[in-house]
């Protein structure tokens, strides 16, 4: 038989971006592993991709165009041609455009699957020439970018190999070994040779139990807790004044503001010890070469990015930037030289045109959000809002409209999908070209397409190649190759890019950018920080422009921002939902509920797989026995988790592992698995974070009973 090994990447929203290399016999791939050459891979694969030929060759899986032969939700559906299904798409979409206007089709897509092609900018251009609606897309790091950007601005900051020369790790809401498991060898490599690894987290999760010390946190507190770490460095006289001197601005402003968090007070708002803030601030400031690894879960609060601005004055006030391994990382992403405006053309945006933000899908179709031209048609592609987006049941409501015209593009009949009108077969990584940036690493990743398309799938590429023809978009940019579209998308005479081209990738899979090597990559040794002072900014000179979401997020669209005023300190936002802050609505939902990734599952992708399933178990509530026992509810019992929102069923699992007054839901799983159709996202607040419009999913409070 004849065997191909080929040059793979995994396509997901994952900082890893494992380089994966794809065994292939007589044109079928049987077997995808981690390439074991590429430093940050190192052969190995997590348990959602380490069978990814078996999602390929699924039996579920969406193979040719479907219509809609019965009522919405119900996954009715016959097979039609592709020309049936363009011809639909444009009779509908002529007929509303015709009507309504352009800004009633609304697109929605995000990451499930990632790439310069294929992933969150694949549609912008198409939608951007159409006139559609622009998709605001937060759910993930807006607020976070919004707030480091305001203080260290768009670095790669720290290598995430440089980890082995730290002698001081903090995770900061982080669970690297489930989200993050290529970085961790990084970090027992450092633990081995002495250096101390600080997880602070309110769960004892898989890396809290690897570390030296778990500090336990309440939920959404975090940037009191760095505050008052600011508070103890100055005042104690550990900040390294010559860094603070020559390289920030803002040191007597922020010294005022963390005047206001000692330690004593700290206790109150956190749950932390005071002598724990104390003894972090310390060995923070005096362990050189100290490093902060935020994890996602920063933001998810209503002071979201403050955390993160409070967070990113740490290593400057203690030089922790003069150091290899020292600083703060966050996404390493804007290491890479990517023509952001190329892919998505906000060129073609035209003045005026609405902003509706994913996270508010429900209320958009539902008609509860003020809208000039009600949406009319969804479509969708690397997404699946009824599982990732906040108010369920109206997201559900206003999928079921007969009058909305849905299209969702789709490897597999997703809850999403059984109330689309036309759903279109997609292919999988294994199946397309593209090449991979990393918000994890400083490596391109070529992804070469092992198999020809399963059935009738196309990847994004064509697929809006194909609709741009359907509405007459006769642009050049449609009429280009995958390949023309790479060579497009990256500025390849960029100094990071010097010597590494199409050919050079094809060679072994992957090229590290040309930034250092791991073992000397201190960009901040002496500032040039590219912020607009060159210096990281305690107060930032940007604040008085007002709360922005990144185009990056918003189609490349730069007009129509909210512009909130921000303070120009870090400060803290205490939670919109805390016993604290809201005791009326905690009488009745007494318990935060933090819903993080699950161990097996990436957002909702892998939780229709039997392998992920079974690795994963059902859905499932960790309750502390302490917050158990007075509700009468023992391990294994059949829980309903709620608000005033709505609910979800699950299986009680006791735990410390939960702090108490914490419970703790895996999100991912497909609501139509649950006997009410629900999941965690049927209960999670709409409110936004201060920075960034990013979503507050951990900013949430429930009740958990037994089912009787």
């Amino acid at each position: 038989m004849a065997e191909l090994k080929v040059f793979s990447a995994c396509p997901h929203d994952c900082p890893d971006t494992c380089a994966m290399i794809t065994t292939v016999r007589d044109g079928k791939a049987v077997e995808v592993r981690g390439n074991p050459e590429h430093p940050f891979t190192r052969g190995g694969l997590c348990v959602k991709v380490n069978d990814y030929q078996n999602r390929v060759y699924s039996p579920d899986r969406v193979l040719h165009p479907l219509k809609r032969s019965g009522r919405k939700g119900s996954g009715e559906f016959r097979r039609i041609t592709w020309d049936e299904a363009l011809d639909e798409i444009k009779t509908r979409w002529t007929a509303i455009i015709d009507r309504h206007g352009p800004t009633a089709i609304l697109p929605y897509s995000y990451l499930g699957t990632e790439g310069l092609l294929n992933g969150l900018n694949a549609g912008d251009a198409f939608f951007n020439r159409l006139g559609a609606t622009v998709s605001e897309r937060t759910f993930c790091d807006s607020a976070a970018i919004s707030a480091f950007f305001m203080s260290c601005g768009p670095t790669a900051a720290v290598d995430p190999e440089s980890f082995v020369h730290s002698r001081y790790i903090v995770l900061w809401a982080i669970n690297t070994i489930s989200t993050n498991l290529h970085h961790w060898p990084f970090i027992a490599e450092a633990q081995r040779r002495g250096a101390k690894v600080v997880v602070v987290d309110p769960v004892a999760s898989r890396t809290a139990k690897q570390a030296d010390w778990h500090i336990r946190i309440r939920p959404g507190t975090d940037a009191a807790l760095a505050l008052g770490m600011i508070n103890v460095i100055i005042a104690e006289g550990l900040v390294d004044h010559d860094y603070v001197e020559k390289y920030t601005v803002g040191f007597e402003e922020l010294k005022e503001r963390a005047a206001l968090f000692p330690p004593n007070l700290v206790v109150g708002l956190t749950g932390v010890a005071a002598d724990d803030v104390r003894r972090l601030a310390r060995e923070f400031a005096t362990t050189q070469p100290s490093v902060i690894r935020m994890g996602v879960a920063i933001e998810r609060s209503a002071g979201g990015g403050n955390t993160v601005r409070a967070l990113s004055c740490l290593p400057a006030l203690v030089g922790a930037w003069r150091h290899c391994g020292g600083g703060i990382l966050h996404m390493p992403i804007w290491a890479f030289p990517v023509k952001w405006d190329d892919i998505s053309r906000p060129d073609w945006i035209k003045p005026g045109t609405p902003v509706v933000n994913q996270w508010r899908l429900g209320p958009a179709l539902t008609g509860e959000l003020p809208l000039a031209t009600p949406i009319q048609s969804l479509f969708v592609f690397n997404s699946n809002p009824m599982v990732v987006a906040s108010e369920q049941g109206k997201i559900e409501r206003g999928l079921a409209r007969e009058d909305l015209f849905t299209v969702v593009s789709e490897q597999f009949l997703t809850d999403t999908a059984l109330y689309a009108d036309i759903v279109l077969p997609a292919t999988t990584q294994l199946e397309q070209f593209d090449v991979m940036f990393s918000w994890g690493h400083l490596y391109l990743t070529l992804n070469e397409p092992a198999i020809a398309p399963l059935g009738e799938a196309v990847p994004n590429t064509e697929l809006f190649r194909r609709l741009a023809r359907t509405m007459g978009l006769n642009d050049p940019y449609w009429q280009r190759s995958d390949e023309e579209m790479v060579l497009a998308a990256l500025d390849w005479t960029n100094p990071a890019l010097a010597g590494i081209d199409l050919a050079e990738l094809r060679k072994s899979g992957y090229a590290r950018l040309k930034v250092g090597s791991p073992d000397t990559y201190v960009p901040h040794r002496e500032g040039n920080f590219p912020t607009p002072s060159g210096k990281c900014e305690f107060k930032s000179s940007i604040a008085a422009g007002g709360n922005l979401v990144l185009p990056l997020f918003r189609q490349g669209y730069i007009a129509g921002q909210s512009g909130e005023a921000l303070d120009p300190l870090p400060t803290y936002v205490p939670p919109n939902e805390s016993p604290a802050t809201n005791p009326a609505l905690a009488r009745r939902f007494p318990l935060n509920m933090l819903s993080p990734k699950s161990h097996a599952f990436l957002n909702s992708s892998y939780a229709n797989l039997p392998t992920q399933r079974h690795h994963a178990g059902g859905q499932k509530v960790v309750i502390n026995p302490g917050d158990a026992a007075p509700r009468g509810i023992v391990a294994g019992d059949r829980v309903r988790v709620f608000n005033d929102r709505g609910a979800f069923e699950a299986t009680a699992e006791l735990s410390a592992d939960a702090m108490t007054g914490v419970v703790v839901a895996p999100l991912g799983y497909w609501p139509r698995d649950a006997k009410e159709r629900r999941s965690v996202n049927a209960i999670t607040p709409p409110a936004f974070a201060d920075y960034g419009h990013a979503p507050t999913f951990s900013d949430v409070l429930v009740e958990v009973a037994k089912v009787v």
